[in-house]
């Protein structure tokens, strides 16, 4: 299979699905066999493409599947995922009907919800649901004993659903400071000790939780961020007991090289003169597809050599000053490895002032992403053809 046969763009995104694999492995390790893994894929699998991840980690030791939608579920139900899906996020009640249909477990923290959900259930379709506790987070889920005793004793009153699992989320997990998630983890075990009946899956822990409090295991662990090899934060990356191998690289190419002169100006609002004689390329990528403008200032790789990206980014293209003329193809590496000099994701978030979850989200689904395992080319994902 020839990647170039599959788009007609010189912007790409790579994908090591061995990384994936390995992040996967090592954490699996890590928890201990007792422990299941739910693989997390919501958000285009943070930017890397919905099936290949999620295939790519059940073959790797993932027994379940977490999304934020329920259409994200059915997509993946649609393309042939067979695998336990269990969707993070609120739902229709309307919806519980497909969703029991397609076997796709859904969140519940709200008694009406599971009376009005009952009714749109038919012949002997099952709804399994995980029930969500706020312990601290603040958004979705139940807070007091008596709510959790409540739904679960509505739950157990209809025979087309079934309590499968619950669970809370840390707002801290990534923190050093075990403080605030010692109190969280106290409130949800004193949730848990109110059900008659605790459910088969029991789960609290994303990718920091997993990684740094094996007090928080439970039964299973939702495994997002550092499935992609990424640290949950700069502030843990330093006590993290296994080593992540980062899946995803974004590559373009020079379409262009020119000589500019001394006084000349580069891109929209001229806010960039060069001083002196400069070589100036430019790449087909800009903010629509998640190279924002705000990048402008940072530096891509060339020949293994970083050079700043000058003038405003445009919604399509952007320009990079060049220590001197390139031929038309030569490879720029946005995130990745050039002969030896790394640009990594975390850089582009630090001068984003954001985190590195929001820099893989963000590269937009235009670009076609390419899946390796070793030098094989397995797939390509381009969702414009």
């Amino acid at each position: 299979m020839d990647s170039h046969n599959q788009f007609h763009r010189d912007t790409w995104v790579d994908i090591d699905l061995d990384a994936i694999q390995y992040n996967i492995q090592q954490v699996a390790e890590q928890v201990g066999a007792e422990v299941s893994i739910m693989a997390v894929v919501k958000g285009n699998a943070y930017g890397h493409g919905y099936l290949q991840i999620a295939k790519t980690a059940l073959r790797s030791g993932a027994s379940h599947l977490a999304v934020a939608l329920l259409d994200e579920a059915l997509f993946l139900r649609r393309n042939g995922i067979e695998a336990p899906i269990v969707v993070l996020g609120a739902s229709r009640a309307e919806d519980a009907g497909i969703a029991a249909q397609q076997q796709v477990q859904l969140t519940v923290f709200n008694v009406e919800w599971i009376e009005k959900a009952s009714t749109y259930i038919s012949g002997d379709d099952t709804l399994f649901l995980h029930l969500k506790c706020d312990t601290g987070m603040g958004r979705i889920g139940v807070k007091t004993a008596d709510e959790v005793k409540k739904i679960e004793k509505v739950i157990y009153q209809h025979a087309s659903l079934h309590l499968e699992g619950i669970f809370t989320h840390f707002a801290t997990a990534d923190q050093i400071d075990r403080t605030y998630g010692d109190e969280q983890l106290a409130r949800f075990q004193q949730l848990l000790e109110q059900l008659e009946k605790r459910p088969h899956f029991v789960h609290a822990s994303n990718s920091a939780g997993a990684l740094t409090r094996e007090d928080s295991l439970f039964s299973l662990i939702r495994f997002g961020i550092s499935m992609y090899g990424l640290s949950p934060s700069d502030e843990i990356a330093g006590i993290l007991p296994i080593k992540l191998k980062p899946a995803l690289s974004f590559h373009t190419t020079l379409t262009h090289v020119k000589k500019i002169m001394p006084g000349e100006k580069v891109s929209y609002g001229s806010t960039y003169v060069a001083d002196h004689q400069e070589w100036i390329g430019t790449l087909p990528l800009g903010y629509a597809d998640g190279w924002i403008r705000k990048m402008q200032g940072f530096e891509v790789l060339i020949d293994g050599v970083k050079v700043p990206i000058v003038g405003r980014v445009c919604m399509d293209q952007c320009m990079i000053r060049l220590p001197q003329s390139f031929p038309l193809g030569t490879k720029v590496t946005l995130i990745g490895e050039q002969k030896n000099n790394k640009i990594l994701i975390d850089e582009v978030a630090r001068h984003l002032e954001t985190i590195h979850y929001e820099v893989a989200c963000a590269i937009s689904s235009r670009v076609p992403r390419v899946y390796w395992q070793g030098k094989e080319l397995i797939s390509v994902l381009n969702p414009l053809k």
